[in-house]
């Protein structure tokens, strides 16, 4: 029975596993804040690019 409290390889095991979990997170925290603003900057030049192609299929005529 005291073998079994004084092992230590499966605390690494968990203290690995619980930083990998954090740093996964953190990831996940920071790719979704990115991500929204990348779709708003894709959303500005898509309208800027409608407003152009508009204004240049117009000049033609």
């Amino acid at each position: 029975m005291n073998r079994f409290f004084r092992e230590e390889e499966g605390q690494g095991l968990v203290e690995y596993a619980l930083i990998i979990g954090l740093i996964a997170i953190v990831a996940i925290a920071a790719l979704t804040s990115a991500g929204k603003s990348v779709g708003g900057l894709f959303n500005n030049i898509n309208g800027e690019l409608g407003k152009a192609g508009g204004n240049t299929g117009n000049a033609g005529n």
